[in-house]
């Protein structure tokens, strides 16, 4: 259930140029959430409470029940994260969440494969961390522009899964995209979990379809409100009706949909 709550920072720092991981003290939203789920959150300062006027969504990129912690990592590309960027340990944050439907983990898969691209890989992590405290035969593939960018990268070199990492500017592991992992070596899989840039998501879902392998994506669409009102995160799904296709509401409906159902190429 979302809530909105006022939350202290418990830390922030620049991870890679432009890009923050920020802790954030949050147990109210922390003992709800779900891997796949995202926070809508703005700042409190009486400077900027009106300015920009509507909140971020982010993912969850850890979650800690125990601790009531939530960690999430954003990227700077506006005014609204370039105010995010400027707190510290001790500020606070107004958030709404946690907010949307999450990932799910089928009984009966035991291998599974999670490929991310760029921002995509953070709200990824909650699930491989999950895989792998069930036991499950766990392949990552992550991509990214450079080294910098490949989130988590030093958690996933430490953890029980076989880890393929790309580079654009070959900076790390191999030089290329992250689609070039997908192979028949590959094919056993039992399920996929993908999010990252469309184009990305699109090959992932081809791949996966010639294979015959079901699997979940999370979409990034931009939001208003974040409570289904707005419709401005409004994206194509395959439904069972007179056109083949219907909207669906991002914020509310997903983020994350059956991978099969979403439609990309349009």
């Amino acid at each position: 259930m979302s809530k909105r709550v006022i939350s202290n920072i418990i830390s922030q720092e620049e991870i890679s140029p432009k890009h923050f991981r920020m802790v954030i003290d949050a147990p109210e939203v922390a003992k709800d959430a779900q891997m796949g789920q995202f926070i809508h959150l703005k700042w409190t300062s009486e400077l900027n409470q009106q300015d920009p006027i509507l909140r971020r969504p982010i993912s969850l990129n850890e979650i800690d029940k125990k601790s009531g912690a939530i960690t999430i990592i954003y990227r700077v590309i506006g005014r609204g994260t370039q105010l995010l960027s400027t707190l510290k340990s001790g500020d606070q944050v107004d958030i709404m969440g946690p907010i949307g439907m999450g990932f799910s983990i089928p009984e009966d898969s035991n291998k599974l494969i999670i490929v991310g691209g760029g921002m995509g890989i953070a709200p990824l992590y909650p699930v491989v961390k999950e895989l792998v405290a069930l036991d499950k035969e766990v392949t990552v593939l992550i991509g990214a522009e450079n080294k910098g960018q490949l989130l988590n990268l030093e958690d996933y070199e430490t953890m029980n899964v076989e880890l393929k990492a790309s580079t654009v500017d070959g900076s790390y592991g191999y030089q290329g995209f992250v689609t070039d992992f997908l192979d028949d070596n590959l094919a056993d899989i039992d399920y996929i979990y993908t999010c990252g840039p469309e184009v990305m998501m699109e090959v992932v879902q081809r791949w996966a379809t010639e294979n015959d392998i079901k699997g979940e994506t999370s979409l990034e669409e931009r939001m208003g409100c974040g409570t289904g009102a707005c419709l401005s995160c409004v994206c194509k799904i395959k439904v069972r009706n007179e056109s083949g296709w219907d909207y669906k509401k991002t914020c509310i409906q997903g983020p994350v949909f059956p991978l099969s159902e979403v439609i990309f190429d349009d």
